[in-house]
């Protein structure tokens, strides 16, 4: 409709050569007119139109190349598309200024002010659609591969070393067009196995970034074979140079896709797509679109090899057929038939068990028929027999995906069109994962085996990785027994994290860059409480409440009780960190309701920083968080304490883990126990020059109330104001010495280098490196501590000629002052 004249009407129409085109309508839909005979190039996924909302005659047609015409439909031209991405689905133009318009597709949204000759490309939205994704084995971080839809093949970091997170300038292309799984070289991860759609397959080197293009190729006078829009491909684990493809046969390559060999008849039902039903009959070559923008029927999806027994391989087909060799290709069968699931539904995965060769599971999708239930079937035979295991699976939501634990045979991970489930008993009973993970369709999920990670590639929300799965090893039962449970703690990497774009999440790179989480830095810890812990009030309003339900009375308390609950110290959950000698490293809180929690430790020592109780306020983007020393790699012991009632208890088993140094630069120094010493010592200066400050305020504070009370103290004379007045004098040259004359300062000019400058220069010059001690910091620390040692025994002195003022005043009958117990005689 056109905005601007509602009467007004366009639509486009598929059909025979003679009637397909742009048709418009001016007296809203009851005659038409032909104006041209434009259509999009795949009606099916495009056919939108938009028209501008100031000219009824000017209209966009969204297509792989989005046209516009200006004249009602008559004539089309190209709007243009330079360094934009192609297939345009949806259209925004603004009411005020037709100027000014957005338009979505297949590469995201981008923005134009001047009628869409220049587009600014929209980057923070995580909205990928992921086939297939595939983790290496890169050390010390490992990588995550993808293939995407009309977004090419691509790889990131599953962390980066620096505290903005993965940004879009850490993902690497490695293919264009759609991408299925990629796969990469378990000995090599800079060699990829990448694919587009419809059987495009490369070889690609990270290091130069070159491609082999290798699709296996028929032989004279065969036909092409029947490669899916999503291919599988398998590098053999047993061989890492054997890699597998599948069309409607399964071909093998033993030198990294240089050769291939069929090693399979054809393993599909063989059905001939045109004699298929579609709406209810069957249609002629002449039907409008037969056979356009559809997959190629009867070719392979799921592929398998078992990691225990080579040669024993598994394919599921895209009709409804899993076919099992036992002898790397030489002998094949077949099964079409599986109880409980629709016939000729689609196996779009099949899983070998990683703990028994016998055992294979497969997840079918028949959704192409308005079933959208969950087919999830395991085998205990090779594949003779099949069994469902989908059981309570909510009813709506086709399985993709499934994939084993590679510890616990009886763990199960499973990707559903509406999210994420998983089972700890083999099957019988499946749980959603949450934790924040969207309701979104999960395409693949895939493990990274030495972290336990569970990396989920999503179809519309980019790729999850559940970091450390291994608690759900741990069945809930199991843990009932126990009012807390510490889980093993994976060895951390010992680094310091970058800031190549400041000291902030984002830098200064405005709020719409985007970036997503790493994992938290650090070692991180994961515990249970069973029931939790509460106060006593909310204990008592819990058992209230209950009571209140039932309509039951809830009587007043006694004071005794009350009195109790005023008084009571809210608990606390304290994680201790051990290095391996038992001497305390760190202590950190721990949330204490019920329930899986997560904290981490940044690897240092405690700051320096005097206890601040108020609330935190702001902070420039410069100034870092309070930090302490760096621990060393070694190993290390947490303990997870409750402080409940001023009551210390322990909470589940100690659990050890280790440091691992990240030794990324010959920069690090090789006597981390020196380091550590060294930065120990300034922090045990820090502590005491801001612990003296601090005094000072305090004192400055006490002699504000002590010179009035002078004024007050009728018994006082000259003599006591004029101490004060030295007293004070002798004070402001200590703290000249430890922070600078101010006098001379505010006006810009240069003063000595005080005390707190120069050991904040150490912290903030050397703290954040892993480098030996350097001369200048070791010079600054001497010159630093000789002078605090003179100030402080100054500061002393003042202190204690301050208390004896107090109290020769108090004598005198003065009012109380601030720091002084008061005197009284009966």
């Amino acid at each position: 409709m056109a905005p601007s004249q509602p009467k007004t009407l366009y639509a486009i129409i598929e059909a025979s050569d003679a009637e397909r085109g742009t048709y418009r309508s001016d007296n809203f839909g009851v005659s038409w007119v032909k104006q041209s005979g434009h259509i999009t190039t795949s009606p099916q996924y495009y056919n939108e139109i938009v028209v501008d909302p100031n000219d009824p005659d000017t209209l966009f047609s969204l297509d792989t190349f989005t046209s516009v015409s200006r004249d009602a439909g008559k004539s089309w031209s190209r709007l243009s598309a330079q360094y934009r991405h192609v297939d345009d689905h949806a259209l925004w133009i603004n009411p005020n200024n037709s100027a000014h318009m957005y338009i979505g597709g297949d590469g995201g949204i981008y923005e134009t002010y001047d009628g869409g000759q220049k587009w600014r490309h929209i980057r923070n939205l995580p909205i990928t659609q992921f086939y297939r994704i595939q983790p290496d084995n890169a050390e010390p971080f490992y990588n995550v591969c993808g293939g995407t839809q009309d977004n090419n093949s691509l790889c990131a970091p599953s962390r980066t070393t620096d505290i903005h997170g993965i940004t879009n300038d850490d993902w690497r292309i490695i293919l264009g067009g759609d991408g299925y799984e990629p796969q990469i070289d378990p000995t090599d991860p800079n060699i990829i196995y990448t694919q587009y759609q419809y059987g495009g397959l490369a070889r690609y080197d990270r290091r130069t970034q070159e491609r082999i293009y290798m699709t296996p190729q028929p032989a004279s006078g065969e036909n092409t074979p029947k490669w899916n829009w999503n291919t599988p491909l398998l590098i053999s684990p047993h061989d890492h140079k054997r890699i597998y493809y599948a069309a409607e046969r399964l071909y093998q390559s033993d030198d990294r896709g240089d050769n291939w060999r069929a090693i399979s008849p054809d393993l599909t039902r063989q059905v001939d797509r045109n004699a298929l039903e579609v709406m209810g009959r069957v249609w002629s070559v002449d039907a409008v679109a037969k056979n356009d923008s559809t997959s190629i029927y009867g070719s392979l999806i799921g592929l398998s090899e078992s990691t225990l027994r080579e040669g024993l391989i598994y394919t599921g087909s895209d009709d409804g057929v899993i076919s099992v060799t036992e002898d790397g290709g030489a002998n094949w069968r077949s099964e079409d038939s599986f109880r409980g699931v629709p016939d000729m539904s689609l196996v779009e995965d099949v899983q070998a068990s990683m703990h028994d060769e016998n055992v294979v599971y497969a997840v079918f999708d028949n959704h192409k028929r308005g079933d959208f239930k969950p087919y999830v079937m395991k085998s205990t035979n090779k594949g003779r027999t099949w069994r469902l295991i989908s059981n309570n699976l909510p009813e709506r939501g086709s399985a993709h995906t499934i994939v084993e634990d590679h510890i616990d045979p009886n763990l199960l991970f499973l990707g559903t069109e509406l999210g994420l489930f998983y089972t700890q008993d083999g099957g019988e009973n499946w749980l959603p994962l949450k934790g924040g993970f969207p309701t979104i369709a999960v395409r693949d999920i895939e493990i990274q085996r030495r972290e336990s990670d569970l990396v989920v590639g999503t179809f519309g929300r980019g790729i999850y990785i559940l970091d450390d799965y291994s608690p759900l090893r741990t069945k809930a039962s199991d843990l009932d027994g126990n009012a807390a449970t510490l889980f093993p703690v994976k060895d951390a990497w010992l680094y310091i994290d970058g800031d190549q774009y400041g000291r902030s999440r984002k830098g200064y790179q405005g709020d719409a860059y985007f970036s997503s989480d790493n994992p938290p830095y650090g070692a991180v810890f994961t515990y249970y409480l069973r029931d939790g812990f509460k106060t006593k009030a909310a204990a008592r309003r819990a058992e209230e409440r209950a009571l209140e339900a039932r309509r039951e009375d809830t009587p007043y308390p006694t004071w005794d009780v009350l009195r109790e609950e005023d008084r009571e110290e809210t608990p606390k959950v304290i994680l201790t960190i051990s290095d391996a000698d038992g001497k305390v490293v760190r202590r950190i809180d721990g949330a204490s309701g019920k329930g899986v929690h997560r904290i981490s430790w940044d690897m240092r020592h405690d700051s320096a920083t005097p206890v601040d109780l108020s609330p935190p306020g702001y902070r420039p983007p410069w100034a870092p968080q309070p930090y302490g020393p760096l621990a060393i790699d070694g190993e290390y012991t947490a303990t997870l304490t409750a402080r409940v009632n001023d009551e210390i208890v322990a909470l589940g088993e100690p659990q050890s883990f280790r440091l691992k140094s990240l030794e990324n630069s010959p920069e690090i120094t090789g006597d981390r126990a020196a380091l550590l010493d060294f930065q120990t010592r300034t922090a045990d200066l820090r502590r005491a020059v801001d612990g003296a400050g601090a005094f000072i305020r305090e004192m400055r504070d006490r002699m504000r109330y002590v010179d009035g009370a002078i004024l007050r103290t009728a018994r006082a004379t000259d003599a006591h104001k004029a101490q004060l007045v030295e007293i004070s004098d002798r004070l402001r040259a200590v703290e000249i010495a430890m922070f600078g004359d101010s006098t001379i300062r505010s006006r810009n000019e240069p003063v000595p280098m005080s005390i707190s400058g120069r050991v904040g220069s150490i912290i903030s010059g050397h703290w954040r490196s892993q480098s030996t001690v350097t001369g200048l910091h070791k010079e600054a620390y001497a010159i630093a501590a000789n002078e605090f040692e003179a100030a402080l025994g100054a500061l002393t002195n003042a202190s204690a000629d301050l208390d004896a003022l107090v109290a020769e005043i108090g004598d005198l009958g003065a009012p109380w002052v601030p720091g002084h117990l008061p005197t009284w005689k009966r």
